[in-house]
């Protein structure tokens, strides 16, 4: 049979064992520390309250609630709007209602619009990928979050709208009354 040696083991000194404590409680609270700096501001708002996240990460807050239908993608929107980055700096702000084809805005606008009843007011926060990405346009530097307060007034048709602007320019339909003027006696 064979016997165990015994190897007598020297005891650690108690101030070794202290800082080997002290550097694990402050190897966690950095962690903890570079864990919060690394949070994004979408991943922070996502938790405020009444902030909402789609699917495809566009955020919103209903600001005010409005009724009735929701536009779609064949229907040019009127709204009232202001665009602006994280910094607070305004890039766009209608000065009257501005119509826009649904889908002819940047995705996460588009996908807010249809969001929205007549009426309303919401604040989008728009992520890179659902804005412009990694172009810079403009004001807008590449890669930015963008946040717009939009008001939609209201929304046609583009098919209706089409035809309006086709009677403007012809001056009114084939047999359409002409404003203002009265029917011929006899009729």
């Amino acid at each position: 049979m064979s016997s165990v040696t015994a190897v007598p083991i020297a005891p650690v000194k108690r101030s070794y064992v202290l800082w080997l404590i002290a550097g694990i409680i402050a190897a966690v609270v950095a962690a903890a520390a570079l864990a919060v700096q690394g949070d994004d501001f979408l991943t922070r708002n996502a938790r405020a309250a009444g902030v909402v996240t789609t699917a495809s990460g566009l955020q919103y807050r209903v600001l005010e609630a409005g009724s009735g239908p929701k536009p779609t993608d064949t229907d040019v929107a009127l709204v009232m709007y202001e665009g602006k980055l994280l910094d607070g700096t305004t890039f766009d702000k209608s000065q009257q209602p501005t119509p826009f084809p649904v889908t002819g805005v940047v995705k996460g606008f588009s996908e807010g619009l249809k969001l929205m009843p007549k009426g309303a007011k919401y604040r989008f926060w728009i992520k890179p990928e659902l804005g412009y990405g990694a172009e810079t346009k403009g004001p807008i530097p590449g890669n930015s979050t963008l946040v717009f307060d939009v008001e939609l007034i209201d929304f046609l048709p583009e098919a209706v709208l089409r035809q309006l602007q086709q009677q403007q320019i012809m001056g009114g339909a084939p047999g359409a009354a002409i404003p203002g003027a009265e029917a011929p006696a006899g009729r």
